[in-house]
């Protein structure tokens, strides 16, 4: 969807509706924060089935997943909506605007928090996440070269 709402934006945005506009942008926003949120469950996921093998077991662990992973985007994007609707647009009313045929955030603040500050903390998440199971995957074949030393004599 992040694809599809992409590929047409710019011809959604030719159409002048600022309705259209603010939809589209609302649109391209969440299924944007929506892919970086799965790819945060993903190292979740990732760390639950490597480093915590045993006691893994969490009750509706799919619907969980899904409740974070399209849930967490929309709270985002219902905040800017009540803040104000107005920060996603065509960026068609400013001359010096480089997107000007392109409906996305208005405001560089909104851009700045709502979006590149959640793939940071997103990046830091999933940074974390792969040293840790890293260390582990480490960890386990040094007990396992030791082992086998122990067993060769």
């Amino acid at each position: 969807m992040l694809n599809m709402v992409f590929l047409t934006n710019s011809w959604l945005s030719s159409f002048d509706q600022p309705g259209l506009c603010i939809t589209v942008a609302v649109l391209l926003h969440y299924f944007l924060l929506a892919a970086f949120t799965w790819m945060c469950l993903e190292s979740v996921h990732f760390y639950l089935a490597l480093v915590k093998v045993f006691n893994a077991y969490v009750p509706k662990y799919i619907l969980k997943c899904c409740i974070a992973g399209w849930g967490i985007p929309a709270i985002v994007i219902t905040i800017v909506l009540i803040i104000n609707k107005d920060f996603y647009g065509n960026g068609s009313h400013s001359e010096g605007n480089p997107f000007s045929n392109f409906c996305w955030i208005q405001e560089n603040i909104v851009f700045y928090i709502s979006v590149v500050a959640y793939v940071f903390i997103i990046f830091l998440t999933n940074t974390a996440m792969f040293i840790t199971v890293l260390l582990q995957i480490h960890s386990m074949k040094s007990r396992t070269q030791k082992r086998s030393r122990i067993w060769k004599r």
